[in-house]
């Protein structure tokens, strides 16, 4: 971070304030029906860019930030302020056209020509159509509509896939804060190894991880409670509970008091000091109340080393939160507002059409040429039993993962979970697969990909080296599930 201006290039010829305005409490304030003044919400935006906070977050889905953005816009001009959006697709089938009429509605919101940074979101890697929309946007980042590309809530295996299936990206928004460290292990390493930089959401928890709650008694989680606090509050659960969390605020406490800031302010400055973090993000309500001057103090607040292992040996009592980053919108335990993701989306399409024969049996077809060429489904259920046939990273033309065995494996493990979903089936149903991979050297790396995925299922499994067809195929999987 450059001392002078407070600055961090988080991509070239893209310095940012690594203190981001998060404008997701606009939804928040908007929710019962109310409207946010966008005149007064973007003269407050103007206060905290004049207060050296020049970079701002939102989404498509954040209420009408967007709107308000481009109030502040018109209004003030962009000057050295910059605006990153979300775009958080229904989950199906996406068209070409409908990637560039999701850009373009931003770019209209935000009286823009270009956006700073536009980061996606995919619900589920079982349907493929988040490689479209990823590939779809990288053209549009060509055609000079978007000036960097990034991802919010994505793990590390999928990461993994983007960078390896020649996908530029600069960085990946994700939950990583004092409640949640999901993010500081491989999510890491692998964002070091391609100079990928972490934006981190949550890092005071929707204000738990303040004076406010120092001590006091535990709240009820219900509509009384904002959106964030219905969330963080799922968190404090998943670590151990309540009395976990004063834990943790009695040691920042200590800190806050030595170096005369606030509690909130120690939590998100231990979060900007971890490697690869380009920067923490706080949300604002903008016209109702601002941290500015306090949030100012995060520019010069440094964390002794000795108070960093106080605080270490408090995180190292916690339950940590399951999975991977961005798990919490896919699978249970659902770390959302409120507990699934019935506010997000309504259900999740199938990933492969099927067709009903005449002997009970029920085929998926994903498409391909080779499918009526060779005479043969993507996957056949006939009663409880699924069967999918071997399975490669290929992806229309393409071969997703490029090089990287393990990027190819968990893209054909998506395509079996497509499958079997398509079939009524789900991958936990899964008793049987069979590997053949081409290098004798990539079995450990396909080995552990495997492993991953199927952790807690451990079906019968066989692997060994084989021709597969295709110079750029490393890896061939089939799968038989059983549907109890």
């Amino acid at each position: 971070m450059s001392k002078e201006n407070n600055t961090i290039e988080l991509a070239p010829g893209l310095n940012i304030c690594p203190v981001l305005t998060g404008l997701w409490q606009i939804a928040d304030l908007e929710r019962d029906g109310n409207k946010v003044n966008p005149h007064e919400a973007a003269k407050a935006m103007k206060s905290y860019a004049e207060a050296g906070f020049t970079t701002f977050d939102m989404a498509d889905h954040y209420g009408s930030a967007e709107e308000i953005t481009g109030t502040y816009l018109q209004s003030y001009g962009k000057e050295n302020a910059q605006f990153f959006t979300k775009w958080v697709p229904s989950p199906g089938n996406i068209t070409k056209d409908q990637v560039r009429e999701a850009v373009e509605r931003a770019l209209t919101r935000m009286h823009s020509e270009q956006i700073d940074l536009m980061q996606f979101h995919a619900w589920q890697y079982s349907h493929p159509s988040w490689v479209d929309c990823l590939f779809w946007l990288q053209e549009l980042k060509e055609e000079g509509l978007i000036k960097h590309l990034g991802l919010t809530n994505f793990d590390t295996a999928h990461l993994n896939i983007v960078v390896n299936s020649g996908i530029k990206v600069v960085s990946n928004q994700v939950c990583y804060s004092l409640l949640d460290q999901r993010a500081a292990g491989r999510m890491t390493e692998l964002c070091l190894k391609h100079d990928i930089k972490l934006l981190a959401f949550g890092t005071v928890g929707g204000g738990f991880l303040s004076e406010k709650w120092l001590g006091k008694e535990e709240p009820l989680l219900n509509e009384e409670l904002t959106w964030s606090q219905m969330k963080y509050k799922r968190f404090v659960d998943q670590i151990g509970g309540w009395n976990k969390l004063q834990d943790l605020l009695q040691v920042l406490d200590q800190v806050a008091k030595k170096q005369e800031v606030g509690l909130a302010n120690v939590a998100s400055r231990y979060m900007m000091d971890q490697t690869a973090v380009g920067g923490v993000i706080i949300g604002a309500r903008l016209g109702k109340s601002a941290h500015i001057e306090d949030n100012q103090k995060l520019f010069k607040l440094q964390i002794e080393d000795q108070d960093k292992e106080k605080i270490k040996e408090v995180l190292n009592t916690f339950d940590p939160i399951p999975g991977d980053c961005g798990d919490e919108y896919r699978k249970p335990p659902f770390l959302t507002a409120s507990g699934d993701l019935s506010h997000h989306v309504e259900s999740f399409p199938a990933a492969y059409p099927t067709v009903k024969g005449k002997d009970g049996r029920t085929k998926a077809l994903s498409g391909t040429i080779w499918e009526d060429i060779a005479g043969f489904s993507r996957a056949v259920r006939k009663g409880n039993r699924i069967s999918v046939s071997g399975t490669t990273a290929t992806h229309g033309s393409f071969a997703m993962g490029g090089s990287d065995p393990a990027a190819q494996t968990h893209f054909i493990i998506d395509k079996l979970e497509g499958a079997i979903q398509a079939l009524g089936g789900k991958l936990e149903d899964v008793i049987r697969t069979r590997i053949f991979i081409r290098n004798i050297d990539d079995w450990e790396a396909v080995a552990r990909a495997h492993g991953e995925r199927f952790a807690e299922i451990q079906p019968a499994n066989t692997m060994v080296r084989a021709e597969l067809i295709g110079d750029e195929y490393l890896v061939e999987i089939e799968a038989e599930a059983v549907v109890e």
